[in-house]
């Protein structure tokens, strides 16, 4: 099902209002802003709290609204953690200035390709960026080479994406760093002209997979995790990674960081070193989220393509702008 686009740039004053609710930090825990998957979330949460005894309150949103919260809420935040999909979402509330530095021992645990080069925050999870086709309607000499190539007027028609969504847009924030905003504004207008719009990735690959469209700009999990289940979505479809440091092969590294306002900085620092240790990235090898591990020596799930094997594009985390990213696609009418 295809549906409206509307701008989603910048949050409205009642919606940041009821992201996370309202939460009075505990002296026996932490309060965690989690944007990430709320099942992963959990065991990250369930794992820490079992080997350590802190109690983890997990608050549940999106990437924008709740970095748009904290922002709003500065040093009054009762967030102690804020986690992310995306890493625009973190480079928002750094620029802010709302991040305490991650702790010397916790960064020294995840290699330098999937945290910023601030140190103000740091790599949890990653997730590749993918092409999804239909292997009926495509084969595998018709595939584009480069995400630019859906710029081309030959794919008027025939790629679809999920424009209003934290991932899709953190996707083109990779585009203006390596590009250049001349060459993305260009980018974002021909999508415009040759794109289809659906809400959600998931959506992406369903249609996709019925044959509505011949392919998609997604990330790679929503294959796995459909794969994993019944494979309903997905039976139809392939996955094609642009490798080559490609825009299309950017990397996108979900984030964790420690609010410089937290009353619970050492639990906060503790818990971030688990997350990003043996037990956090274990949760991701042996779990269902079919995200990447990012920690030094960790292992992923192994259905997956290595993460050295994408060949993805080198991306400072901390300098992606999704404001100027919502700025861009909003002029080229995809918001």
């Amino acid at each position: 099902m295809k549906y409206a686009l509307s701008a989603l740039a910048g949050a409205t004053a009642l919606a940041i209002s009821l992201i996370g609710g309202p939460a009075m930090a505990e002296d026996d825990g932490i309060i965690v802003y989690n944007a990430q998957h709320e099942s992963l979330a959990k065991e990250w949460a369930e794992g820490f709290t079992k080997e350590t005894g802190i109690k983890v309150t997990l608050r549940n949103g999106g990437d924008s609204d709740f970095s748009n919260q904290i922002v709003a809420e500065g040093a009054a935040s009762p967030a102690d953690v804020f986690l992310t999909e995306n890493s625009p979402a973190m480079a928002l509330v750094e620029a802010a200035g709302l991040f305490a530095p991650v702790d010397a021992d916790t960064l020294a645990q995840v290699p330098q390709d999937y945290q910023p080069s601030t140190g103000k925050w740091v790599g949890v999870a990653a997730r590749s960026t993918v092409f999804v086709y239909n292997k009926t309607k495509l084969s595998g000499d018709k595939l584009p080479k480069s995400l630019l190539d859906l710029a081309d007027p030959s794919w008027k028609g025939r790629w679809a994406a999920s424009p209003s969504g934290a991932d899709f847009q953190a996707i083109v924030s990779a585009l203006l760093q390596l590009k250049g905003e001349a060459a993305t504004a260009d980018w974002l207008k021909a999508m415009k002209t040759n794109f289809t719009a659906y809400k959600g990735n998931s959506t992406v690959m369903k249609a996709v997979n019925a044959g509505e469209i011949e392919g998609g700009v997604i990330y790679h999990y929503y294959y796995f995790g459909d794969q994993a289940k019944t494979g309903e979505n997905s039976k139809n479809v392939d996955l094609h990674y642009f490798k080559n440091q490609d825009p299309g092969a950017f990397v996108s590294v979900s984030g964790g960081g420690v609010l410089a306002s937290s009353k619970h900085q050492k639990e906060a620092q503790a818990f971030l070193k688990w997350v990003t240790g043996k037990g956090g990235q274990d949760v991701l090898k042996n779990g269902t989220s079919f995200e990447y591990a990012v920690g030094k020596d960790a292992q992923s799930n192994p259905k997956l393509v290595p993460l050295a094997d994408l060949q993805a594009p080198k991306v400072d985390a901390a300098t992606l702008n999704s404001k100027k990213v919502t700025d861009l696609m909003t002029a080229a009418g995809l918001l």
